[in-house]
């Protein structure tokens, strides 16, 4: 299972009880952000999350409010003793504005390891999660996310004694392992059967509507997406400063069949997001205004 927990929900500035962007998430030990705005080190602890076991971050962009909280969330990290590296991905110049950044957080005990995005398209697997990151449109290089959790197949106690799989190889088989004993080879696929939908989350914001959104957002159990604007009239504004609408979010939710919609990233002139939410479920009915700590946890789908 996933946990996954909205940070800030506020896009350009913070405002009281509305966090500069941030999406953490949990997953077997290891957590993960996408952004970090203003205030996201202080949402973790309302939250009574802990940013220690943060072992990745992406960023979509580098606008301030997308990476003004890094500095001090490395600081605090750096405090708390950490020694494990903590892995970067993000668009082309990812080191160089980070580096930028620590000039009033030079020194941390851990190692930086960074991962830059370049082309339109990236799959990148760290830690359990399948990271695709792909480029969207802004007013400059910007990426949204697809976050995965494979599932193995079955266990199929037909297909390891077909196999003639010795008993004590089933369950480390079954953990994915590959074992070599007795001149043989064992792999997980002798004793599984096909691959199960997995968990998928897809965060996407600072955009215009694109095809590619609809293709990477495609079923996913939850699509965190951009609402810059919700009252009507501002199709204009959006055009021009290449963000989107409440409605836009909701028809790409619709083409791409996701289960549910969170919006996020508010503009600051948008004080009661849930007062536009009846014309965006008209479009898609499983959308929710996001605010901030908000956050579910995502399962497997049960068996049939």
């Amino acid at each position: 299972m996933l946990d996954v927990c909205l940070l800030g929900t506020s896009g350009m500035m913070p405002l009281p009880g509305r966090w500069l962007t941030s999406l953490m998430t949990r997953y077997n030990g290891s957590s993960l952000l996408i952004d970090c705005g203003e205030g996201t080190q202080i949402a973790i602890r309302e939250k009574s999350w802990s940013f220690h076991p943060i072992d990745i971050i992406c960023f979509t962009h580098y606008h301030g409010d997308h990476i003004s909280g890094l500095p001090g969330l490395l600081l605090s990290m750096g405090n708390a003793d950490r020694t494990k590296p903590v892995t970067m991905i993000g668009p082309k110049g990812l080191e160089r504005v980070v580096n930028s950044l620590r000039v009033i957080a030079p020194e941390l005990p851990f190692e930086l390891k960074f991962i830059e995005v370049t082309g339109p398209f990236e799959t990148i697997e760290l830690n359990g999660y399948i990271i695709e990151a792909f480029r969207v449109n802004h007013n400059v290089t910007c990426y949204g996310y697809n976050l995965m959790i494979k599932r193995a197949g079955k266990f199929m106690i037909e297909k390891a004694n077909e196999n003639q799989i010795p008993r004590e190889c089933w369950n480390r088989l079954q953990k994915g392992e590959t074992i070599q004993t007795d001149g043989r080879t064992y792999t997980p696929d002798m004793v599984l059967g096909p691959p199960r939908k997995g968990i998928k989350l897809t965060y996407c914001t600072d955009t215009r509507p694109t095809p590619s959104i609809i293709a990477n957002a495609k079923d996913a159990d939850l699509f965190v997406c951009e609402g810059m604007y919700g009252e009507p009239g501002m199709e204009e504004k959006a055009i021009h400063h290449k963000h989107m609408t409440f409605k836009e979010a909701a028809n790409l939710a619709k083409e791409a069949q996701v289960k549910e919609l969170w919006l996020t990233h508010y503009s600051p002139s948008l004080i009661r997001p849930e007062d536009y939410m009846n014309d965006v479920r008209s479009i898609f009915s499983n959308a929710k205004a996001g605010k901030d700590k908000k956050s579910i946890t995502l399962e497997f789908a049960k068996e049939e």
